[in-house]
C-alpha cells in the first residue's frame, strides 16, 4: 500500500524520500485515470495500489548505473509491483512526473512560507498596538527629522508583510500547475483526461499548454517573490540593527541567559540575528537570478534548468522559512526602550519641530521663503551652539513679532504628530473598526 500522505516540514519537502513518494503518487494516480479509460485492467490497478513502493538506496544504486533518476525510480518500483508495472508511466515522459511533483513541492513550501509571514505579522501587530503612542524620532538620511511613534514603525512592518503575504499567495497560484502531456507536450500517447484527473487529485491546475516541461517563467516568478520577501526581512533586520547601535539604543535584540557577544569584549551585545538575516537575503537574490536564467530553454526543452533548480528551490525556500521564523522571534522578543526614545527626541533641543514653526509663520501671513529664512537662521545657531531652539526663536524679534510665546509653544507639542495614528492603524487593518477612508492603496 502507498503510505498515507502527510504534509512535511520545510526541510522534509526536499528530501529524496518525499520526492520519490510524490512521484509514486503521480504514477499511481495516472494509472487510476487510465483505468477509467479502460486502459489499465482492474486487477492490475489493484496490484499497483497494493504493491507500489520504493527503496531510496536501491534507486541510488540503479541510478549509478543507468544515469537517469526517473528510470532508476521506475525500475525499483517495478521490482515490487511485478508484471503490472507495464502500465506504470504509460504515455508519460520523465518531465511529466518531475515537473508535476516539483509543483507539489513548491506549493507545499509556499504554504509554510505563508504561515511564516503570518507569524511575523502577528508579532508586529502586538508590538504596534503596545507602542501605538510611544514617541520616538523619525530619521531621514540617518538624521533626526520629525517625531513618530514606535507603534507606527511596527504598523509599517505589519503593512509591508501584508504585501509579502499577497506576493507569496500569488507565487503559489502561479506554480500550482501540473502537466502530463507526454514527449514535447502534444498528448500524443496520453489522453488529456489523465492529466486533468491527476492534477485535480493533487490540487493543481492542468497547464493549458506545455512542451515537455512547464515553462520556467513560473518558477522564476516564484523565486523572485521569495527574494522580494527576503528583501523585506532584510529591510527590517537592518532597521533593528541601526536602532541597537550604542549611540541610539532604542531597541535591542533578546540576549539570552548565558549568551556571549564577543570572545574578547565581555560587555558586547551584538545584533547577530539581524546581521544574519541581512546576509541571507543576499543569497535569495542570487537564487532569483539563477531562476530567471532558467527561463530560456532550447526549443521544447533541455535540462539546463534542472541542476540549478535542484539547488536553488530547496535552498531558497529553506532559507526564507528560517528567516521568517527568526524575524518573527526577533520582533516578538525585541526589547524596547521608551525612555531612551524620549531622550533621543530631545537631543537636538527642539530642532525637530522646525517645520511646525515654519507653518505657523506662514499662517500668520509670512511668505514661505521668509519664514524658511527665519527658522533656518535660528536652527543653524541651535546646531552650532547647542542652544535651545525654542528659546532662540522666542528671542528673535522678527519671529516674536509674528508668534507670541504661547503660540510658539504650540509648535513644540508632540501631539501634533500623533493625531492621525488611529486612522492609520485602521487603514492598515490593526484596528477592528471600519476604515474612515476608502480607496487608499
Amino acid at each position: 500500500m502507498i503510505p498515507r500522505y502527510t504534509r512535511p516540514a520545510m526541510g522534509a519537502i526536499w528530501t529524496d524520500e518525499h520526492r520519490y513518494a510524490t512521484w509514486l503518487r503521480i504514477e499511481v494516480l495516472a494509472c487510476e485515470a487510465m483505468h477509467r479509460l479502460g486502459i489499465v485492467p482492474a486487477a492490475d490497478l489493484d496490484r499497483i495500489r497494493r504493491r507500489a513502493r520504493f527503496d531510496t538506496a536501491r534507486i541510488e544504486a540503479i541510478e549509478a548505473e543507468v544515469q537517469h533518476d526517473v528510470i532508476a525510480f521506475l525500475t525499483n518500483v517495478a521490482e515490487y509491483v511485478g508484471p503490472s508495472a507495464r502500465f506504470i508511466h504509460r504515455g508519460l515522459t520523465s518531465s511529466d512526473v518531475l515537473d508535476t511533483a516539483l509543483a507539489v513541492q513548491m506549493v507545499e513550501a509556499a504554504d509554510l512560507l505563508i504561515a511564516g509571514v503570518r507569524a511575523v505579522r502577528r508579532a508586529a501587530a502586538a508590538k504596534a498596538r503596545r507602542y501605538r503612542r510611544t514617541p520616538m524620532i523619525g530619521r531621514s538620511h540617518g538624521v533626526h527629522a520629525e517625531p513618530t511613534t514606535f507603534g507606527l514603525k511596527m504598523a509599517l512592518l505589519y503593512d509591508e508583510f501584508g504585501r509579502a503575504l499577497a506576493r507569496l499567495e500569488e507565487a503559489r497560484r502561479t506554480v500550482a500547475v501540473g502537466q502530463l502531456s507526454g514527449a514535447v507536450g502534444t498528448h500524443a500517447h496520453l489522453d488529456p483526461s489523465v492529466e486533468a484527473y491527476v492534477c485535480r487529485k493533487l490540487k493543481l491546475r492542468p497547464a493549458a499548454i506545455s512542451t515537455q516541461v512547464l515553462q520556467r517563467d513560473r518558477h522564476a516568478a516564484y523565486a523572485a517573490a521569495l527574494a522580494l520577501v527576503g528583501a523585506s526581512v532584510e529591510r527590517w533586520a537592518q532597521e533593528f540593527r541601526h536602532l541597537q547601535r550604542t549611540e541610539v539604543l532604542e531597541v535591542e535584540e533578546h540576549f539570552g541567559r548565558g549568551q556571549k557577544g564577543s570572545s574578547a569584549m565581555p560587555h558586547k551585545k551584538n545584533p547577530i540575528v539581524g546581521e544574519r538575516l541581512c546576509g541571507m537575503a543576499r543569497l535569495l537574490r542570487g537564487y532569483a537570478l539563477a531562476a530567471m536564467e532558467n527561463v530560456a530553454l532550447w526549443h521544447e526543452r533541455d535540462i539546463s534548468h534542472s541542476s540549478a533548480e535542484r539547488v536553488l528551490l530547496p535552498d531558497a525556500t529553506i532559507a526564507l522559512d528560517y528567516m521568517l521564523d527568526k524575524l518573527a522571534a526577533l520582533v516578538r522578543d525585541l526589547r524596547v526602550f521608551p525612555d531612551r526614545m524620549r531622550r533621543n527626541l530631545g537631543q537636538t533641543r527642539g530642532l525637530i519641530h522646525s517645520q511646525q514653526v515654519l507653518l505657523q509663520l506662514t499662517e500668520k501671513g509670512v511668505s514661505r521663503e521668509e519664514a524658511y529664512r527665519l527658522v533656518q537662521r535660528n536652527a543653524l545657531r541651535a546646531w552650532e551652539e547647542g542652544a535651545d531652539f525654542q528659546a532662540l526663536l522666542a528671542a528673535d524679534p522678527e519671529v516674536a513679532a509674528c508668534l507670541p510665546a504661547d503660540e510658539l509653544a504650540k509648535a513644540f507639542d508632540l501631539e501634533v504628530h500623533f493625531r492621525d495614528i488611529d486612522r492609520t492603524f485602521a487603514e492598515v487593518g490593526l484596528d477592528r473598526r471600519r476604515r474612515r477612508t476608502a480607496g487608499r492603496a
